[in-house]
């Protein structure tokens, strides 16, 4: 491993000064140490994999407890996160004579949250991982004696850390599971094909750099993530939904129908379930934490389960509306907050007592309102998003709040993310409208300074003078624009990325960066892939070509095949469905049923739904595992004929770059064509 960069004076100083004004009062540590029962048996959850490595490292953090004083390595503010999220077990949230409720925190990026009744469990987002969730599960059984059975499930939004582990809680099935409810906001699963599916590789190499699982465990490097410590790496898993929290068939309980046992007067737009005697009043929250995602209360314990907000989630994916959570978030104060007396989430710890969840509600709803509000006010003057990022701060009155300072983000990014959603990509700038991308500007702008060895002297420069920011962006023009000659240029950058890493109170911005820098030092790593095929078989048929058609080479398929290419497919089952494919244009495009429009089809596939998720899941390459599949006889076709008509339809299936790079180019790129007068610029 490399030696980490030492420390700069500049870094060093803006990170004592930052302790200082880390607020002094212990009520953060109180909550989140309140009912801890029992701490984790284990130094690491093992993968299930054999000769896998661990999938989530408890003895890795223990540095964050040795020391209230941070490292001049470590942001304070990202210190004190780092320690209160390290702190693992399982805890007594709230308990009635008939109903407990436990959490068990510090086993992934997200808490699991657990409703005991005298019928069984019911599991409140069984977190990332079946290994995880398995082992988080036995903590409780070991640490309660129950060996109630669990009832339900509930996925309160669509991020993988609040449903990837749910088979783990049936390990003594094999991951088989029950016929049991599974709650989950309406348009769950669509979003979660989209997002964990359609755009799943780059989601996972976005994910290794943001919440950095891989990176080494001390003050030099992943102090934490911010939201939590980091994402577990085991095996993802999905049992679809059953119940869909504001489906056609589950819409809003109409005022008749409420009752006194739900705990509150009776609001417009809130939704009832029942589960072995658990009541929940749901409230939906779509475009808070994820586009599908809701708020649960529970009457019988006087809790709050809320959902988050994150407008500007850097691992990717579709941030939040800052309006429309505000929003959500003045529901919530409104319907729940006189009848509450704790309030809890997926991530970090409760908080107690009718007045602070007041306040903390309203204060996190006056955050949101605020950045939507003033970002727009200031766009309407004439500031472009970047300016407005760059001025835009809290004011003092919701600064001074804990729970306001971004440690999973900050005002930077959100202000950009407010931006973006009401106003697009585009900031105004007419000559912003075509960029080169980074590697032609780079040798642009290299040609301009005077050549690599100008820019890394300037760049030495800012650096010595404590800009590593201004460093970086100097230094990246040279890794992109000429990476033959920028050997120079990656060592200065890994001491420039460090710093800013060193310096950021935002843990998932220090992830980033200190990625980028050992990436740099030590070369590009494979991100810690995880196995999703749960999410491929979970899919309907139409998200399943709407997956693989992402994967089409549509440049290629477009030169080349001038004439539709139409599949018939019969997929047998119960339900057997049956639905054409063509490829035309460069796009595969999928109809239900025949296609009135595409002609008559070419060759016609009938197999198993299990043989058309074995095309995905056998390996990356979709034509052999067609080809191997129909050697096989789990494909049959119409006739002989008919093969070649697939596969040529296949063979323009390409497979997800691996091992791809952050912080320098993926390879060789066409340069664009240079912009001549009068060239369109479509």
């Amino acid at each position: 491993m490399p030696q980490p960069v030492e420390v700069s004076s500049s870094v060093a100083e803006a990170n004592r000064k930052a302790a200082e004004r880390v607020p002094p009062g212990t009520d953060e540590f109180e909550d989140a140490t309140r009912g801890h029962l029992a701490i984790p048996p284990l130094p690491a959850v093992p993968s299930r994999a054999p000769g896998g490595e661990p999938v989530w490292d408890f003895a890795g953090y223990t540095f964050l407890h040795r020391s209230d004083t941070p490292p001049p390595s470590v942001d304070a503010r990202l210190w004190r996160q780092g320690r209160l999220a390290a702190m693992a077990g399982l805890f007594l949230v709230a308990r009635t004579p008939e109903h407990t409720l436990y959490q068990v925190r510090g086993y992934d990026l997200s808490n699991m949250t657990i409703v005991e009744s005298a019928a069984g469990i019911l599991v409140l987002d069984p977190l990332a991982s079946y290994e995880t969730a398995q082992h988080a599960l036995k903590l409780y059984r070991e640490t309660t004696g129950s060996r109630k059975p669990v009832i339900g499930v509930v996925y309160t939004h669509s991020d993988v850390d609040h449903f990837g582990g749910v088979r783990g809680l049936f390990d003594e099935r094999g991951g088989e599971v029950p016929d049991i409810p599974v709650i989950a906001p309406e348009g769950f699963l669509d979003q979660v094909a989209g997002e964990h599916v359609g755009a799943g590789p780059a989601l996972a190499r976005r994910a290794a750099h943001t919440y950095a699982p891989r990176l080494d465990k001390n003050p030099y490097a992943q102090a934490g993530s911010g939201l939590g410590l980091t994402l577990s790496t085991g095996e993802v898993t999905l049992v679809p939904p059953t119940v869909g929290v504001g489906d056609a068939d589950n819409g809003p309980v109409p005022r008749e129908r409420w009752s006194g046992e739900d705990g509150i007067p009776w609001r417009p737009g809130l939704y009832r379930q029942v589960v072995g005697g658990i009541r929940i009043v749901a409230q939906r929250a779509p475009h808070a934490a994820a586009p599908a995602a809701m708020t649960l209360y529970f009457p019988q314990l006087r809790a709050l389960f809320l959902t988050h907000g994150a407008a500007h989630p850097l691992r990717g994916g579709q941030g939040c509306d800052a309006r429309a959570w505000s929003h959500h978030l003045t529901e919530a104060a409104q319907s729940f907050a006189r009848h509450t007396d704790v309030a809890l989430a997926a991530h970090h710890w409760p908080v107690w007592g009718q007045e602070r969840i007041t306040e903390f509600l309203s204060v996190q709803r006056d955050v949101y309102a605020y950045l939507n509000d003033q970002t727009l006010r200031l766009v309407n003057r004439g500031g472009s998003g970047p300016e407005i990022a760059e001025e835009l701060r809290l004011p003092a009155c919701l600064a001074d709040h804990w729970y306001t300072r971004g440690r999973h983000g900050s005002v930077s990014q959100d202000v950009r993310a407010v931006h973006q959603r009401h106003l697009g990509w585009f900031d105004g700038d007419p000559a912003q409208l075509w960029p080169y991308p980074q590697a032609e500007a780079g040798r642009r702008y290299v040609d301009v300074i005077g050549g690599p060895e100008a820019v890394v002297t300037a760049a030495r420069k800012a650096y010595e003078q404590g800009d590593p920011r201004w460093a970086a962006e100097l230094l990246n023009h040279v890794i992109f624009g000429c990476p033959e000659r920028s050997g120079p240029a990656r060592r200065l950058q890994t001491k420039a990325l460090s710093q800013l890493g060193y310096g950021a109170a935002d843990g998932v911005l220090r992830n980033l960066c200190l990625s980028g820098a050992r990436e740099l030092a030590v070369g590009v790593r494979e991100y810690a892939r995880q196995e999703t095929g749960d999410l491929v078989r979970s899919l309907s048929v139409e998200q399943y070509f709407a997956a693989v058609a992402r994967r089409v080479d549509g440049p290629r398929a477009a030169d080349e095949q001038r004439s539709p290419v139409v599949l018939r497919w019969r997929v047998t089952g119960d339900p057997a469905r049956e639905c054409t494919t063509t490829l035309r244009n460069g796009v595969l495009v999928h109809v239900p049923g025949k296609d009135l429009l595409a002609g008559t089809p070419q060759a016609t596939i009938t197999l198993s739904r299990a043989a058309l998720d074995s095309l995905c899941l056998e390996g990356p390459d979709f034509l052999r595992n067609f080809t191997a599949a129909v050697e096989r006889g789990e494909i049959t076709l119409g006739s002989p004929d008919h093969l070649p008509y697939a596969t040529r339809v296949f063979a323009y299936v390409t497979a997800p770059g691996t091992g791809l790079p952050s912080a320098g180019p993926a390879g060789p790129r066409q340069a664009p064509v240079p912009p001549r007068a009068g060239r369109n610029w479509s």
